[in-house]
């Protein structure tokens, strides 16, 4: 005699696409107030560098058919849904250096660097 029980799994929720760093939305905040009013940044991953693949950002006036929507900490980015398996986790930072200063990503599904920094595989 065989029995099948039809228990519904309770599913664990998933990680945030992407968070938003405390200095990463400050510069945000001033480049949306400011130069890039209007306009939202969009985080795509693109073909590029000596580890395969490389972070593209770029301002767009509207959400494309295909990108996903990340709000937080009040703000809004989109990511490109190719991008998202790439991206789950990720927090978006903002460094300054002493001769440069850019948005850097802490990504947990990166495997390796290249030894410049540019690009990343998983």
């Amino acid at each position: 005699m065989s029995t099948t029980t039809t228990e519904t799994r309770a599913r664990r929720p998933l990680p945030p696409l992407m968070r938003i760093s405390d200095a990463a939305a400050e510069r945000l905040r001033a480049l949306y107030d400011k130069a890039e009013g209007g306009q939202l940044l969009r985080i795509a991953v693109k073909t590029k560098g000596c580890s395969g693949m490389s972070y593209d950002l770029n301002w767009v006036d509207a959400p494309g058919a295909g990108d996903e929507t990340v709000t937080d900490q009040g703000l809004t980015i989109l990511v490109d849904r190719k991008a998202t398996l790439f991206l789950i986790g990720t927090v978006m930072d903002y460094e300054v250096k002493a001769m440069s200063a850019g948005f850097t990503f802490i990504n947990p599904n990166e495997k390796g660097r290249c030894g410049c920094g540019e690009s990343f595989h998983v």
